[in-house]
């Protein structure tokens, strides 16, 4: 069993603040640091940290090395990221005292991905194994479409939203992830609730509350282990990693969201996106004490 994803690869730069700049203010920043980010090698990291097998699809520029390194510490299998003229990706994120955290991004390479190094990577899949998708490269439709034909299992982060590319992917996705807000966004966009727009599996985040599970009629509440947080950057993509890796190795939707939640907790305990997610082990020493 095999996790492909289809991600974003950014070099983060952060900025931790007192707080969030007002409109005009110029601020200090109490400190500044690089490192991996981009929700697509977010996920792929916390996926391999979860047990799963990743092979990451991508793209990088010449400037892109040093993170693809931190990706290969984590096992992922680089073999169908593409080399581009292009800069690589880029985000810039502002930490404030909370833990809270404000970004913008550059997508340079990750919105050229070539589509036929996608298709060509696809073409070894398995029914066995999963799509991980979100909406930070070109070419999602495509491989989810690619992917259900082979029978695979469909995971998609529909972030940042944007409705049009959620409407044109919408019907190869066997699991859907968003956050309160963008549930309330795809739910307007479409015109009707979220659990009747026929995904199988639809999983809204709602933070420190937890999450929610709706699927087949039926809504399940799962909450979150209580953490201080530190830092809330990478989340998200945690818990969608593990969730993924989860369902890929066969755990069952109470085991993988419990996971999966843990993961995404530990996280916001520690600075940095890709830097904070949790290994396995200690996710499982977590849950063991939390219990």
């Amino acid at each position: 069993m095999t996790i492909y994803n289809l991600g974003s690869i950014n070099i983060d730069k952060v900025l931790r603040v007192p707080h969030f700049p007002a409109p005009g203010e110029t601020l200090a920043a109490d400190s500044y640091g690089e490192g991996l980010g981009g929700k697509g090698a977010n996920q792929s990291v916390a996926a391999a940290r979860a047990g799963a097998r990743v092979v990451h699809l991508g793209a990088v520029g010449p400037d892109g090395d040093a993170m693809l390194r931190l990706m290969e510490q984590d096992g992922i299998d680089l073999a169908h990221v593409s080399r581009l003229g292009l800069p690589t990706g880029m985000a810039l994120i502002s930490v404030d005292g909370t833990g809270e955290n404000s970004i913008v991004i550059v997508h340079g390479a990750n919105t050229a991905v070539p589509e036929a190094d996608v298709a060509a990577a696809l073409a070894g899949a398995t029914e066995e194994d999963t799509l991980l998708l979100q909406n930070e490269t070109n070419g999602q439709a495509a491989a989810a479409r690619a992917a259900r034909d082979k029978g695979l299992r469909v995971v998609y982060s529909a972030a940042p939203f944007d409705a049009d590319a959620v409407r044109e992917i919408l019907p190869f996705v066997s699991v859907l992830l968003l956050n309160e807000v963008e549930a309330a966004q795809l739910a307007a966009a479409m015109g009707k609730p979220v659990p009747e727009l026929g995904v199988p599996h639809v999983v809204v985040t709602r933070g420190a509350a937890g999450a929610v599970l709706q699927d087949a009629g039926t809504e399940t509440a799962f909450p979150s282990p209580r953490v201080d947080p530190v830092d809330t950057t990478g989340a998200g993509d945690t818990f969608a990693g593990y969730l993924a890796a989860g369902l890929d190795q066969g755990l069952g939707w109470q085991v993988a969201m419990g996971r999966a939640l843990a993961a995404a907790a530990l996280s916001v305990t520690k600075p940095g996106a890709s830097a904070s997610i949790p290994k396995a082990a200690e996710v499982s020493r977590f849950l063991h004490g939390a219990g």
